[in-house]
């Protein structure tokens, strides 16, 4: 039995809506209620908001081209200034009805010119016998414009006096719009979060014709089971559900399982999910170079990731000058004669015998450390002789930049900057790497 169902539109159209928008259909029915007849006047402004990848443009952008309701849909982030704004509104106003007639440009400074604008074009496009919808998606960009936009476009069927609805489309909700003065309240609606079985449902409907829906089914819920608590992005789950399907169906392509197999798909896969956890939301590489990353599978372990390969940014003894101030921050002072002393003679060993019963230095966070110790331990990790010139000073200070080293204290200290090293052990790790330098080797917590 359908769950849309309206007098004024076709059961066979109202189907067909149904079918695009799925797990969206009590939105989309009250909707329907709103709208009314095409003829019938209908609330003069609707407010819809909901999280990110919850629905609202897409619904809308449907339910309009489905319904065929004359409407103008406009961004108000590519449209930024209430100049570009109101002539994209009417400029796609124009259009709406007579696709063969060229349209032509009006400036349009002020409301008061959109407004009689307005006017104009609704009477000699005949639109008066219906309602007009116009859609302003990213609404909140409204509230950086002037501030008799928000208020006016509320009231713009009063103040144009014709038959027309203004909706809003927000990723916050209405209290952060409302004007400290006031102003005419739009009918609110709120789009939920799609819940776990709302994704699975609407993943499962792109399944490749080459493979059955419920092999495809399978797959969509091992990514959520893995994906979900980390990302609930609609958009984001579709794009990893399509750059990880290949990867899933290697054991089938060859031959080695079925498709009902799910115990060997899944040790497939497994793997190869958890690399991809580290790229949820990041696009600093293509889907191809990603894809071609998994394919030249390293030590295990490593992450091939996006991670690993940006450091390739920093200069050759930025890297080196990066790991010597993470040795400096995590090492004890005393433990640098052992490590970067070639000929340090005989050290006695009761000092590091009870090493397991202190807390580890990198519990304890990184502890900062004069200038003169990191260029001494840069001079000791490094093959060839440095010299102290204002290059390496000009990295030291890019570092900083970089927000990879933090200055401790003032620059007018008589005793000299001291810094801290605030990356991760996985990110020194990867740094360590792309120079051949085993850096496990000279921290005291892993002896």
């Amino acid at each position: 039995m359908p769950n849309l169902e309206h007098p004024a539109y076709p059961a066979a159209t109202l189907l067909h809506l149904e079918s695009l928008v799925p797990c969206r259909e009590s939105q989309v029915s009250m909707l329907l209620s709103i709208f009314g007849e095409r003829q019938q006047f209908t609330f003069p402004s609707i407010f819809i908001y909901g999280h990110t990848s919850s629905g609202k443009t897409y619904v809308m952008q449907t339910l309009l081209n489905t319904l065929e309701l004359p409407h103008v849909f406009v961004n108000c982030v590519e449209y930024f200034t209430s100049r570009l704004l109101l002539e994209e509104i009417l400029i796609q106003l124009q259009s709406c009805c007579s696709e063969t007639e060229q349209t032509s440009h009006v400036p349009c400074d002020t409301f008061n010119d959109f407004v009689r604008l307005f006017k104009q074009a609704v009477v000699s496009r005949e639109l008066q016998d219906q309602t007009l919808y116009i859609v302003l998606d990213r609404a909140e960009q409204l509230r950086e414009m002037e501030a008799n936009i928000l208020p006016a476009f509320l009231r713009l069927q009063e103040l144009t006096d014709r038959n027309v609805t203004v909706v809003l489309l927000s990723e916050i909700v209405w209290e952060l719009f409302r004007p400290n003065i006031g102003c005419f309240e739009p009918f609110t609606l709120y789009f939920p979060d799609y819940s776990i079985g709302h994704l699975q449902k609407i993943l499962s409907q792109n399944h490749p014709p080459e493979y059955s829906a419920d092999f495809y089914a399978a797959y969509i819920n091992i990514l959520l089971g893995v994906f979900y608590m980390v990302c609930r992005d609609l958009k984001e789950l579709q794009h990893l559900a399509v750059l990880n399907f290949s990867k899933y169906c290697e054991p089938v392509v060859r031959g080695e399982a079925n498709e009902r197999d799910t115990r060997k798909l899944w040790k497939n896969i497994e793997p190869h999910l958890k690399k991809a956890m580290q790229t949820v939301y990041l696009r600093e590489i293509s889907s191809s170079q990603w894809e071609r990353l998994q394919h030249d599978n390293g030590e295990p372990g490593q992450l091939k990731g996006l991670s690993a390969h940006t450091h390739v940014e920093l200069p050759y003894y930025s890297k080196f000058l990066l790991i010597a101030a993470y040795l400096a921050s995590y090492n004890p002072v005393r433990t640098d004669k052992r490590f970067f002393l070639k000929h340090h003679g005989k050290i006695r060993k009761t000092n590091f015998m009870k090493k397991h019963e202190k807390t580890s230095n990198h519990l304890l966070g990184p502890k900062p450390f004069p200038l003169d110790r990191l260029l001494a331990i840069l001079y000791s990790i490094v093959d060839n002789r440095v010299a102290p010139t204002a290059n390496i000073f000009s990295q030291i200070t890019s570092l900083v930049t970089l927000q990879l080293l933090s200055m401790v204290g003032h620059n007018d200290q008589l005793d000299g900057p001291r810094y801290k090293c605030t990356v991760s052990l996985d990110f020194i790790r990867a740094i360590a790497r792309t120079v051949n330098f085993d850096i496990i080797k000279y921290l005291y917590d892993f002896l």
